[in-house]
């Protein structure tokens, strides 16, 4: 990819679920704007589904990482801690990491490399000269926990995906998600673990890395049994 262009990133933790290519950009817009988790008519086309890769591709692919903390708080009003790291990024003049208004605060960029300027501006983080292989973390706390109806808990994660004109490219993502202390016991993992997508469960922790091509979201569900 040439250094020309503006890229744009919607951040995997505030956002959840597919879309159909039929949707319409006025639907998109609401639905950036509301306060829901899923977006209208969820139902990813055949190219969007994810297909893991086993083994992973060869060579330095973007990286998508995070550090996600559930704290006792978050178990009240769904809001996580999160560091968020993008690495081995295409060049580009511009790039924007985009979150949804009303699921982000606190933002700020801990660290960069290989790029002339970040800066938060509202709910984004402003990207300019980024050069190939460039990295850049992001701190902040989102809203990515859902309090259910029954007392349970479930984590939201995705979709993840890296998209130019042709398709969908490989990408790998992971992520830990720190409990401990909250009580919290994990019931299910959502894809289910399987060759290309890995699922470590660690003391107060877990673990999920992947390797894929296409549109990824991911879901942890939480007992209700809190201590």
């Amino acid at each position: 990819m040439s250094q020309t262009g503006k890229f744009l990133i919607l951040i995997a933790l505030s956002l959840t679920g597919g879309l159909r290519a039929e949707i319409t950009p006025e639907e998109l817009e609401r639905w950036f704007r509301s306060d829901e988790f899923a977006p209208p008519r969820e139902t990813p086309g055949p190219e969007a589904r994810p297909r893991f890769l086993d083994p992973p591709p060869r060579g330095r692919l973007h990286h998508q990482r995070a550090e996600i903390a559930i704290v006792a708080r978050s178990l009240d009003d769904g809001w996580v801690r999160v560091t968020q790291c993008h690495e081995n990024m295409d060049p580009a003049d511009e790039v924007e990491i985009v979150f949804r208004p009303g699921r982000a605060r606190g933002l700020e960029v801990v660290s960069r490399t290989g790029i002339g300027r970040a800066w938060v501006a509202g709910d984004r983080v402003r990207m300019a000269s980024v050069r190939r292989g460039a990295a850049i973390c992001v701190r902040g706390w989102l809203r990515s926990l859902r309090i259910n109806d029954d007392g349970s808990f479930t984590f939201h994660g995705g979709p993840y995906m890296r998209r130019r004109a042709g398709g969908y490219l490989p990408m790998h993502v992971s992520a830990r998600l720190d409990f401990a202390g909250t009580g919290l016991k994990p019931a299910a993992v959502e894809p289910a673990p399987q060759p290309g997508f890995r699922v470590y469960r660690e003391r107060g922790a877990l673990r999920y890395e992947a390797w894929f091509t296409g549109r990824l979201r991911t879901t942890v569900r939480f007992s209700a049994d809190i201590l």
